[in-house]
């Protein structure tokens, strides 16, 4: 994620990375039985998820490869430096060698993208040998074919500075209110996943018969869309407005930088938070789909889920992942977290996101 970068430019890595760490020194279990010989387990995923010794991925290597003799992680991004799985969608289609096993950093519409482009499976079913797949928190499993199965989640939801509003918003209809005119900053959805974050929100409140209505109402009371997070957030602390879409672990920033949190109080419209699943899935050409599988439980055991969720700025995926430091005293969870699942996007999210930017271009 580009927010990682972003954050950890801001200086808030080492404070962060030491919340992340606390589980360092303990020891881990593999989870699918140590591998003989010398194999190499490539591993695709987004570059921020592997930049620096006290990222994500760097964690992952270290403990899988201890834990599994003859066992060398590699991490691969694509290319083109995006986050998403475009260049394997376009390799299978091609009939290239996809030349990975596992990919980390999955989003629920990218599976629906996934299977709208290609005929041939890209990922395979990883089936119910895995030890850790019953421990995924209830509501982000959103794939019915088993295959993407989630090992991080954050949660979107509205970041509001306090001390510059007489009253903050409780709900989405509050947003229309003209006392919150020109307040709020959100993101491109065609650009951010936060922004289509919010956007599948509205729609979860809202309908897909109704979407539109609110967000022409939202345009009316001059909300500003931005083309990215980092974009929106740099608005918000300079102060161009009191609202902004993020995320609800947000005042861990704060706090680890010494700014006032009041200035970064996390708000969750109708009491819920959109919840924004990252998954791994196992490529289905894999010439190690046993270790894949390995991996991918490895990544869901508590020793993991423990360190490595926190290290990417976000919240564990099971209900086993505990969270320390800073990120348990002041990170956020909703009251009532919300997603729209693999069945709620397929055949409807390319139509919703392009009615949406048809809608913004025009005001």
């Amino acid at each position: 994620m580009k927010r990682r970068h972003y954050l950890r430019a801001a200086g808030a890595t080492a404070a962060v990375a030491l919340a992340g760490c606390a589980g360092d020194g303990e020891e881990t279990t593999a989870t699918g039985g140590t591998a003989s010989g010398t194999q190499t387990l490539t591993i695709a995923t987004y570059p921020s998820y592997v930049d620096g010794d006290e990222s994500p991925g760097a964690w992952l290597k270290r403990k899988f490869e201890a834990e599994h003799d003859g066992v060398t992680v590699e991490w691969t991004t694509p290319s083109s430096g995006s986050s998403n799985v475009t260049e394997y969608v376009q390799r299978k289609r091609q009939g290239a060698a996809i030349d990975a096993d596992v990919y980390l950093g999955l989003n629920t519409d990218e599976l629906v993208l996934i299977d709208r482009e290609l005929d041939a499976p890209l990922f395979a079913a990883i089936g119910d040998g895995l030890s850790h797949a019953g421990d995924v928190t209830e509501g982000l499993m959103v794939d019915p074919e088993g295959r993407a199965v989630p090992y991080d989640t954050g949660y979107i939801t509205p970041v509001v500075d306090a001390t510059t509003l007489d009253a903050v918003p409780e709900t989405f209809d509050d947003l229309l209110e003209s006392r919150y005119r020109g307040d709020l900053l959100t993101e491109n959805a065609q650009s951010s996943d936060t922004g289509k974050a919010f956007l599948l929100h509205t729609i979860h409140e809202k309908g897909s018969d109704g979407y539109l209505d609110y967000w022409r109402d939202l345009l009316d009371n001059d909300v500003r869309v931005l083309d990215t997070w980092q974009a929106a957030y740099n608005a918000y602390t300079a102060g161009e407005a009191p609202m902004v879409v993020s995320y609800s672990n947000d005042q861990v920033y704060a706090a680890n930088e010494g700014r006032d949190l009041d200035a970064y109080e996390v708000v969750f419209l109708n009491d819920e938070g959109y919840a924004n699943p990252e998954s791994m899935a196992v490529f289905a050409d894999s010439d190690v789909p046993d270790l894949a599988r390995s991996f991918v439980d490895f990544v869901l055991s508590p020793a993991a889920q423990n360190v490595v969720p926190q290290r990417n700025y976000q919240f564990p995926a099971t209900t086993t992942g505990s969270l320390s430091g800073t990120y348990a005293e002041y990170a956020k969870t909703p009251p009532t977290p919300v997603t729209l699942t693999y069945d709620d996007l397929a055949g409807h999210v390319s139509e919703w996101v392009e009615q949406w930017s048809r809608l913004v271009a025009q005001h």
